[in-house]
């Protein structure tokens, strides 16, 4: 039995060092990586039960090998995690991909997949991702991660051709963002009887994006 189980594991490990990542990611990556840097402005809406915060404006910067950077002049409640769209963190350490087939989205085929970390450096747990093959980008991805949670990031392009969103929105955990909710800018009111009677905490960031400065 013992033997069994060893003959197993080592024929698992084999197959998983043989996997190849997904060529249509792949393709993907490289395309994302033809950008070497952006910045643009970001007009954003909170989408959350017992919070109340007016529409917020910012803006992001992105370097090639750095995370996303989000700066507004007013107070914004953003995640720590979760609004990068960029595969920076999914690339970051060693993974196996399993093709999980295709949907039809809006008329177009989208191709699904699941990414998997195969050391524990990695904070990535799981993710899925849903990729236009024929545009060469990414139009959702869900993840979950081993510290904080899952979100998922669902976008939308202004033109066939453009490889970043122009909309953006992003579901997260409430509990996960750590921010003290009686700091969050002007205008904003929170119900704290509903938060506290909610038992899913769950919410919504919104962003609209515009005037790309893209270097490549």
């Amino acid at each position: 039995m013992i033997r069994t189980i060893i003959i197993f594991l080592l024929f698992s490990a084999q197959f998983v060092q043989g996997q190849q990542i997904d060529q249509d990611l792949l393709r993907i990556k490289k395309r994302m990586d033809s950008v070497k840097q952006f910045s643009a402005s970001l007009i954003l809406d909170l989408d959350v039960p017992f919070i109340k915060m007016p529409t917020k404006t910012a803006k992001v910067n992105y370097v090639i090998g750095q995370k996303m950077k989000f700066a507004s002049d007013d107070f914004v409640m953003l995640p720590k995690r979760g609004l990068d769209f960029s595969l920076s963190e999914i690339f970051k350490y060693p993974f196996i991909t399993v093709d999980r087939g295709s949907e039809k989205r809006n008329g177009r085929m989208i191709k699904v997949i699941n990414i998997i970390p195969t050391t524990n450096q990695s904070d990535l747990a799981l993710a899925t991702i849903y990729m236009d093959t024929k545009a060469v980008r990414v139009v959702q991805s869900e993840i979950n991660t081993r510290k904080e949670g899952s979100y998922t990031l669902m976008m939308n392009y202004a033109q066939l051709k453009d490889i970043l969103p122009a909309y953006v929105e992003a579901t997260f955990a409430i509990e996960k963002l750590k921010i003290p909710l009686n700091f969050m800018g002007k205008g904003t009111s929170i119900d704290r009887k509903k938060m506290r009677s909610m038992e899913t905490k769950t919410g919504k960031i919104k962003m609209r994006i515009a005037n790309y400065n893209i270097k490549y």
